[in-house]
């Protein structure tokens, strides 16, 4: 690390005293917004509450020292649990835990080699859609706590949106989320009333996490259990991160280090394995609120990972008996944040297939609860629109000279897959004239296909008794047709 990085690091760890401030209180209210989804997760994957608050201890530390993009909070929720579900399912916690280690090796490997820069074919239709969608989902996921329950509940999930929303009006020193759990703490206590608590959600760690080595054997069997959920774990966990790192670098104008970001979850993830816990991935709704109540450093991520710890063991006993409802108001806070409202305008005044990437995104991420296929779904629609639209673009024009006896082929635009067969319907391969030239010089060969069509056209032609010459290739172009179709090269210029 350079004296710049390093600057830069030290930057993102303390940033004056004020700052340092707002991510220490902005990191406790993260901590009691992951606890619920937490929970809730861990009974998703088939496992103890434990286990996840665990497994998120251990990421948010080692997150915030290794990861790439400060202010972002990780733990043990998301599409990663529905992935880990089946294989708990069927081969138990341990296994569990062998495929949380080499899912985090695979991410180590994956930031390594530098492969977020596969995040670049991911389009801003595709992340917007991705943000309505958890938005979305984070509501949805407060839906049970809100059914069958007292009017008190519903009293005291109104008041926390009340504290949550009119605070700011007159202090910002104390993000109100924390307000919201201490107010509605001491009503629930001074006042007794049939309303559920953290204590209900499931039974809370009573000591600390210690070093553990998965009970599986370690031989090629396991291996081929193991194998395929720690791929798709550690595919959707990295999707997951990195999705979020976009969306903290927008909200905050700032950028990240996603290569970094990989590696680091992969570290976080390998230590959540030793010590019992599941594999985790960046947490949008967490992250938005920690940023919303100003988290903007290393500091914050840190804090949310040891105050759960502090809150989870010492603090047990009064935790238990925070009222579910102040958890609720504040996660519906963060779903309103989390959702894209001016995507609804933009619907009316963007392009009509950007509107359907983002949709489609939202429809198949909704509705399988996997965020994944979602981002999946909205990746392939947006590359075939581009390769349509591309397609579209490109052109050939001809024109017959008498006195040569010459039809030249004015071609423009771009030659791939998905516009070779266009571009060589446009050729009439039983021409009469002696002499054909295709100029190529506004125009860009892609691939092997691209080739092979502009080689085709030309033997054909040739076997017809008609000359063909090729001219304008640019040096790529060039290259990529002396290399695949040296009969071509023949009669080029």
């Amino acid at each position: 690390m350079n004296s710049t990085s390093l600057s830069r690091y030290r930057a993102e760890w303390f940033d004056g005293a004020s700052n340092a401030r707002r991510d220490i209180l902005a990191g406790m209210v993260g901590t009691f917004a992951l606890i619920p989804e937490v929970i809730a997760f861990s009974f998703v994957a088939g496992v103890d509450p434990e286990v996840g608050l665990f497994a998120s201890f251990i990421i948010g530390i080692v997150i915030a020292f290794a990861g790439g993009r400060p202010a972002m909070i990780s733990g043990a929720a998301g599409s990663v649990a529905l992935v880990a579900a089946a294989l708990v399912s069927a081969h138990g916690l341990q296994y569990l835990l062998a495929a949380t280690l080499l899912a985090g090796l695979l991410q180590i490997a994956f930031g390594l080699m530098k492969l977020d820069i596969l995040m670049r074919f991911v389009s801003r239709s595709v992340r917007t859609g991705f943000v309505n969608a958890l938005a979305i989902l984070i509501f949805s996921a407060q839906l049970p706590q809100m059914l069958h329950v007292s009017w008190h509940s519903y009293a005291m999930i109104a008041g926390g949106l009340a504290i949550i929303y009119l605070v700011p009006r007159i202090t910002t020193a104390i993000p109100s989320p924390l307000i919201c759990i201490l107010v509605l703490t001491t009503i629930s206590i001074a006042f007794p009333m049939p309303i559920h608590t953290v204590a209900d959600l499931g039974r809370l760690p009573s000591s600390l996490p210690s070093l553990t080595w998965p009970g599986v054997p370690l031989d090629w069997e396991t291996l081929v259990i193991v194998l395929p959920y720690a791929i798709a774990m550690a595919a959707v966990g990295l999707l997951e991160s990195l999705m979020t790192a976009s969306v903290v670098d927008d909200l905050t104008e700032t950028t990240s280090s996603k290569a970094r970001e990989c590696t680091g979850l992969g570290l976080a993830n390998v230590a959540a394995g030793l010590f019992g816990g599941i594999a985790g991935c960046g947490m949008i709704g967490q992250t938005v609120g920690n940023i919303r109540y100003g988290g903007r450093g290393r500091l914050s991520t840190l804090v949310a990972g040891v105050f759960l710890l502090l809150v989870m063991v010492p603090l047990r006993p009064w935790i238990a008996q925070v009222p579910v409802a102040a958890l609720v108001a504040i996660m519906i806070m963060v779903s309103i944040s989390t959702f894209s409202w001016a995507s609804i305008r933009d619907l009316a005044r963007h392009p009509k297939v950007s509107g359907i990437v983002m949709m489609a995104t939202v429809i198949v991420t909704v509705a399988t609860h996997d965020l994944s296929a979602g981002v999946a779904v909205g990746v392939l629609l947006s590359g075939v629109f581009f390769a349509f639209k591309v397609t579209r673009m490109m052109e050939v024009r001809s024109h017959y000279d008498e006195t040569t006896d010459t039809r030249t082929y004015i071609v423009s635009g771009q030659i791939f897959f998905a516009s070779a067969d266009i571009f060589a319907d446009r050729f009439d391969l039983r021409d009469t004239t002696s002499m054909v030239r295709i100029d190529l010089s506004a125009s860009h060969l892609w691939d092997i296909t691209a080739v092979g069509a502009l080689e085709e056209i030309v033997m054909k032609m040739r076997r017809h008794g008609i000359g063909v010459e090729v001219i304008g290739l640019n040096r790529a172009s060039a290259i990529l047709v002396d290399r695949l179709a040296p009969a071509v090269s023949t009669g080029r210029s």
